[in-house]
Parts: structure tokens; sequence; C-alpha cells
């Protein structure tokens, strides 16, 4: 994990490392708030998931954060500007998704991006080839957008986003039409941009393998309430590191016995996998149980450490709000 994500996890933080800084911010509609007090912390050069079910206030956020509506109450900060006090500076280097992107339909799609690089200036024309090519549209670049699929159309989307050269990326729903195999490329895409260019790329969705395969860290979102936040791993374990292990022995009672009397175990037990264990340590501690187990006799089939589901974390999260959450965030 690097050390903006740690520090994004954690309760302090300068703003400096941070791309996206909310502090209480509200959006009602009416007596309805579609975000509730949400603080947030994105930090720069990372992959960060919000994540959430369908009506949580994803898009909503993402709108109010680049100022296409106002917000009702808190502050935030974008690339370390306030918005809206310094919208423009802060969008300069900014690309962004919101719901479905918008094409003149008619025109094709490199036609469509010597439309927002005149807009840009004429630096930015000499970054349409190599858009093209990064999100895997080279070939098909001169055929009119209203031939391209749904995918081809997302595709297009991020381009004219790199048109910016951003520093910030926000997605909103990228992989929405994309096959098996565009999704898996536009992972590889998202992890070159935050791994070889630096960049910070902010990806709303609700679909939770996509987020935990691609992203360095996330918070969870529900009912325009931010439940959790932090880097991944800490998310699925719950905010408590603990390392678990499945055991597959030729003798479980006998395991049970030994580990059960061994300091090296905090929790033991048996399940359908095998026997589940609680380390009192860190990883390294497997190999001494292993040792242990074998010293005693009992043969060891399988030591496999227990991967924690962000799935699982995030069903119990959101199956178990009521209508007042109070939000808290995972320690590093």
């Amino acid at each position: 994990m690097s050390s903006t994500v740690q520090r994004a996890a954690g309760d302090s933080g300068d703003s400096g490392d941070l791309a996206i800084e909310t502090r209480g911010l509200t959006k009602r509609f009416g007596e309805r708030a579609a975000i509730d007090g949400v603080d947030l912390r994105v930090p720069r050069g990372c992959a960060f998931g919000f994540l959430g079910p369908n009506g949580a206030g994803k898009t909503t956020m993402i709108r109010t954060l680049l100022g296409l509506t106002h917000a009702s109450a808190g502050t935030m900060h974008v690339l370390g500007h306030p918005v809206p006090l310094e919208r423009g500076q802060a969008l300069q280097r900014v690309g962004a998704i919101v719901e479905e992107p918008r094409f003149h339909m008619h025109l094709s799609g490199r036609e469509n991006l010597r439309i927002v690089a005149a807009a840009r200036g004429p630096e930015t024309r000499e970054r349409i080839d190599p858009a093209l090519a990064r999100v895997g549209l080279s070939d098909r670049a001169s055929e009119k957008v209203k031939k391209y699929s749904m995918g081809m159309r997302q595709r297009l989307g991020v381009a004219r986003c790199l048109l910016a050269d951003p520093l910030l990326l926000i997605l909103d729903e990228p992989t929405n039409g994309l096959d098996p195999g565009g999704i898996q490329e536009f992972r590889e895409m998202v992890r070159a941009m935050v791994e070889q260019e630096g960049r910070t790329v902010f990806i709303s969705s609700h679909l939770l393998d996509e987020v935990e395969k691609t992203c360095d860290a996330a918070a969870i979102v529900d009912r325009g309430k931010v439940v959790t936040q932090g880097a991944m791993a800490d998310l699925a374990a719950g905010g408590t590191v603990r390392h678990e292990l499945i055991l597959g022995v030729d003798d479980a009672e006998r395991a049970l016995e030994t580990l059960k009397g061994s300091e090296l175990v905090l929790e033991a037990r048996p399940s359908d996998e095998g026997l589940r264990v609680i380390l009192a340590g860190g990883p390294q501690t497997a190999a001494q149980l292993n040792a242990v187990l074998v010293g005693a006799g009992i043969g060891v089939m399988r030591l496999e450490p227990v991967r924690h589901s962000l799935e699982a974390r995030f069903l119990e999260i959101t199956s178990r709000l009521d209508a007042h959450v109070e939000p808290r965030e995972v320690s590093a």
C-alpha cells in the first residue's frame, strides 16, 4: 500500500496530498439530502473507488465536485483549489465523464475530439491520436459515433478526458457497456495511468468486483453518506488488521487441541473449508504455526491465507443501515 493511500485512510493528512477533499458536504433537493455531511479524502496518485448501490448519491457527488450543481453546505477542494471559488483553475487539469458520455453522433470519433481540442488550445490537438490509441480506438476513429457501441462511446469519453492531460480523472460508471475483454483493458489502462503517469483516477461504480480489482482505496456510500473509507484491504477486513488462515490437516481434533494451546493463535475453529485460524502475529507466524503442527505429528495438506471479501463487507454495511448512519473511517 502506498504512503498516500495510508494517509488517506488515517485521521489526518495534508490537503496538498489530496486530489479531492470534502468536509461536511451536503446537497439537498427540498427535504431530501442526496449527499449528507460527507467527509471524503482522495489521495493523489491512486485509483479511488466511490462505491455504492444505485441511488446512493454517487452521481450527485460528482456533479457537486465539478461545480455543475451547488452544494447546500460544507466545503470541497479539488486539486488543492476550493470549489466553486476557484472552479476554473481546478478543472483545468480535470477530466470527467458524468453519466453517459455525449457526442455529436453524425461526426467521427476523431472529429468529436477535434472540436474539444479547438476549445482548449493548439497543444491539445497533438494529444488526439495518443488519446485514441490509449483507449484502443485508433482503427475506428474515422467512423461516425452513431455506429459506435456503448462500450466504444465510453472509451471515446475517456479519450476526451485525456485531452486535458488531467491530473485527476473522474469517471461515473465507466465500465457500462464494456464486454469482459473491454473491462480488462479498462482496468489495465487505469493502472497504467496511476502507476506510470501518476494520475489520480476517481471511479464511481456499483460494481464491487471491478472496484476491488482496479482501485487502491475506496469509500462506501449509501443513502448519501460515506459509511466507511480507506485502503482496499482494510475495507474488506472491516478495519481490523488480522491474519487468518485456512488449514487442511489429517487430524482436525488433535490439530485444534494443539492450536488452542499455542501462543501463536488467537482463535481456532472448524469450518466447511477446514480449520479457520486467526494468528496472534503477522503473516510470518504461519510458518511457525506449520512447524508446531508438524512437530506434533500432524500432517498439513493446506495452509492458505483467507482473502477477505469486499463484497461481503459491502453487503454487511449496506444491509444493516437504518435511517441514521454515523460515518466512520478505517485506520490503516
